[in-house]
């Protein structure tokens, strides 16, 4: 097989990775960090972004075009970037029915996801010691405060959706914390599932631009970190991910309700219950059997990504 086909067939792969990635973002508790790390491109995914200087634009200009494209890994970003936005164009408004329709199944795939990626990422960690466990506790902690926080209704404005994005993107980027949550808590969630449905490019350009700033700044934090405190980084994020198994337990009950912007009563607050208590609060179904075998079924896809992302 020639190198040009196996460079094919491996960019080909970032892309499908980079689909993965985006169907997670979709999805608020869901990280498509998570996934960029157990695909086994986390690290070149942090080190080609945080490369992206603004000296890079120096270079740019004085026609090093070529060696601006090999130092910020510019093959391996677009066939990523290219199937994240593929994945989001085209399953925002899947993800969006199964979240209305199928609740409790979509999140138990989504549990079971989650919870066999913490042993994964957590079986890298080298050494437990003192200042690892105090990380991942301050990671499980920080995570959980998160999701039990209480949503705002901030205005739509493009500053606002700026400085959203860029906060946003941060969390889409590091395991366990989802940046269609943080977007949920501010109140800009739907917001921007109906921007991307109705192509708003007013909307939809200013959040990118946010997102550019954000992911540029915070790559380089995170970048010096695995290379630096790769032990201790490492039990931070797999505190994160525990800390975020209780934003996507399937069964909830809701404690309080909000009218969304089309005037809909959607949940505000929930807790978490069993299914058997679930089944007596709502009068419904809990699904607890198809609930099962999704989550083995997202136990199952992650131990093959793993594989796979060890493969290429």
């Amino acid at each position: 097989m020639s190198a040009a086909i196996k460079q094919f067939r491996y960019y080909l792969t970032v892309f499908f990775k980079g689909m993965a990635m985006g169907a997670a973002d979709v999805v608020p508790g869901v990280s498509g960090g998570t996934i960029a790390f157990i695909t086994g491109i986390y690290d070149r995914l942090i080190n080609a972004v945080a490369a992206c200087t603004p000296a890079k634009l120096g270079w740019l200009a004085r026609g090093r075009f070529r060696e601006t494209w090999e130092a910020v890994d510019g093959t391996f970003l677009c066939s990523l970037l290219a199937g994240i936005l593929t994945s989001i164009l085209s399953l925002a408004r899947l993800i969006t029915y199964l979240l209305e329709e199928y609740p409790e199944q979509l999140w138990s795939f989504f549990f079971g996801l989650i919870i066999v990626s913490v042993f994964i990422i957590g079986r890298q960690i080298e050494r437990w010691n003192a200042w690892a466990i105090i990380a991942a506790l301050v990671g499980g902690g920080f995570a959980y405060l998160i999701t039990v926080a209480v949503p705002l209704q901030l205005p739509v404005t493009l500053t606002i959706m700026f400085l959203a994005a860029s906060v946003a993107i941060c969390a889409m980027i590091l395991p366990g914390i989802s940046g269609s949550f943080i977007l949920l808590l501010l109140g800009l969630y739907t917001v921007v599932l109906d921007a991307v449905r109705a192509v708003d490019l007013a909307i939809l350009g200013v959040f990118a631009l946010g997102c550019a700033a954000g992911l540029l700044s915070f790559s380089k934090l995170l970048a010096w970190l695995l290379d630096h405190a790769r032990n201790v980084t490492l039990a931070f994020l797999t505190g994160l991910m525990v800390g975020s198994l209780n934003k996507v337990w399937p069964w909830k009950e809701t404690v309080t309700w909000r009218a969304n912007s089309a005037g809909e009563q959607v949940p505000l607050l929930q807790t978490n219950v069993g299914p058997a208590q679930f089944e007596v609060l709502t009068g419904q179904a809990s699904q607890w059997p198809a609930a099962l075998a999704l989550m083995l079924l997202g136990v199952v896809l992650v131990v093959l990504l793993e594989w796979w992302g060890r493969r290429t």
